[in-house]
């Protein structure tokens, strides 16, 4: 059967769409070739005609999960929007849905014992990220240097969206989510008063 020019390039985009959202769904370990495969419409067969090994596939879906979350945070970060960022991402909305979330949020655990490339891959993620939000925190006197803010500040989102989203208690989640917000809000706005 011979399929239209640009056919291969298209189905490889959906089969990482689909591994990223059940990586960020289900974890890394959890979810295997033939549930990723058969979501995407596709045989295990076909698997081989676009990765050598599982190992690929989670670097290349995280690839693409971290571009698409940059992607929606390079604009409101050039715009100084940065609460505006925290209010989405310690939003009940995103800690109900984490197949289409934050890939830190979701796999941070399961990121550090992957391979090497695909630490990589994250990692040069993270500093492009902190690298943006920086440039919007300076340097506090006597205090935190605007990275320092920005280092702390990811951290503190990513550890609060893993809580809230562990917790049975529906209102302790929520209130978890508001502390978050609230204390990742004053790190922000200690860093721009002084600017």
């Amino acid at each position: 059967m011979r399929y239209e020019k640009g056919h291969k390039e298209t189905t490889h985009d959906h089969i990482l769409e689909v591994a990223a959202g059940r990586f960020r769904q289900d974890g890394i370990a959890a979810s295997g070739l033939a549930g990723i495969m058969s979501e995407a419409g596709l045989t295990n067969g076909a698997f081989y005609a676009h990765f050598s090994s599982k190992s690929e596939m989670v670097e290349k879906s995280l690839e693409r999960a971290t571009d698409e979350q940059w992607q929606q945070f390079e604009k409101e970060i050039a715009a100084g929007r940065l609460l505006d960022i925290v209010r989405g991402y310690l939003s009940e909305q995103h800690r109900d849905h984490p197949a289409s979330g934050c890939p830190s949020a979701a796999l941070l655990p399961e990121i550090s014992r992957q391979e090497p490339a695909t630490q990589h891959v994250y990692t040069e993620s993270v500093k492009r990220l902190l690298n943006a939000v920086e440039k919007q925190l300076p340097d506090i006197p006597k205090g935190p240097k605007g990275r320092e803010i920005a280092i702390a500040t990811l951290g503190l989102l990513i550890g609060t969206l893993q809580m809230a989203r562990a917790v049975d208690d529906p209102s302790f989640s929520e209130e978890i989510l508001a502390a978050g917000t609230h204390v990742a809000g004053t790190l922000i706005r200690s860093g721009k008063r002084r600017k």
